[in-house]
């Protein structure tokens, strides 16, 4: 895929979000598109973006858990960068009506790093030294692809399908916790939709962050110390619309809700 090909991929992606207005999915159109074409388009998406005023402070691990990857016929994880136009805070209400075209949201463990992460041959004991803490999270991503039909080209170029995302106000040590068997909870307007455990991304939320590292390794991008990473999803993609109120409780981190209008 030529240059031009990609800037116009991306810059049409661009408008589906600024615009919520979706698209059909590129595959669609270029059957032939490669994995390799689709992060480009996503780098170009991004310097777009970033050229708007957006600063990059995180990136996240997508389609980790066997649940979202059955939802959305997408069998193998991808990555996307993180924000800060994307980010909000415990106690901040989400604009998704104003923002986003077809919301989902799913519980994470989000790491905030001390120290850079750059791959090939990063192990889980490199992850566990070079976080600085662990919070509950939710991300709510969102397709620019209508209906989310969407192949692993269609999500990977779309920015592995970022929305927006909100960090809970308690943290914790993971060097205390067992990541793998932490349990999930999650809570729509007061009922229990979903339970998960850290075991289903990936095996481990550990496993997701040096697949990342190694996998962003492979393009000379480091993650970076102070940034985001979130660790992808725990639970399956649940809809949301202006109205619902989730909570996210995980054992031995704490937990974070969101109020969507």
């Amino acid at each position: 895929m030529n240059t031009e090909q990609i800037q116009g991929y991306a810059e049409r992606i661009l408008g589906a979000l600024r615009e919520r207005a979706p698209i059909a999915p590129l595959t669609s159109e270029a059957p032939d598109m490669t994995v390799e074409d689709a992060y480009h388009i996503s780098t170009a998406l991004l310097e777009m973006r970033k050229k708007q005023g957006e600063v990059v402070i995180g990136k996240k691990i997508g389609i980790t858990s066997k649940a979202v990857q059955n939802m959305l016929n997408v069998h193998q994880p991808d990555f996307g960068y993180l924000t800060d136009k994307m980010a909000f805070s415990q106690g901040q209400e989400m604009p998704i009506s104003e923002q986003l075209i077809q919301p989902k949201a799913e519980g994470e463990i989000a790491f905030i790093l001390k120290k850079d992460l750059m791959g090939p041959g990063v192990t889980n004991a490199q992850v566990l030294a070079a976080t600085d803490f662990v919070v509950p999270c939710f991300e709510v991503v969102d397709s620019r692809v209508e209906n989310w039909q969407i192949k692993i080209q269609d999500t990977v170029a779309d920015n592995a399908s970022c929305g927006l995302f909100i960090l809970g106000d308690q943290a914790a040590d993971p060097r205390k916790i067992d990541l793998r068997t932490c349990g999930m909870v999650v809570e729509k307007n007061g009922e229990v939709i979903s339970t998960g455990a850290g075991a289903a991304a990936l095996g481990s939320p550990l496993n997701a962050v040096a697949w990342l590292a190694n996998t962003l390794g492979q393009f000379g991008i480091p993650l970076k110390a102070g940034e985001v990473i979130l660790s992808g999803s725990l639970v399956p993609l649940e809809p949301v619309q202006a109205g619902d109120y989730m909570s996210v409780s995980i054992g031995g981190i704490g937990s974070a809700s969101v109020k969507f209008v």
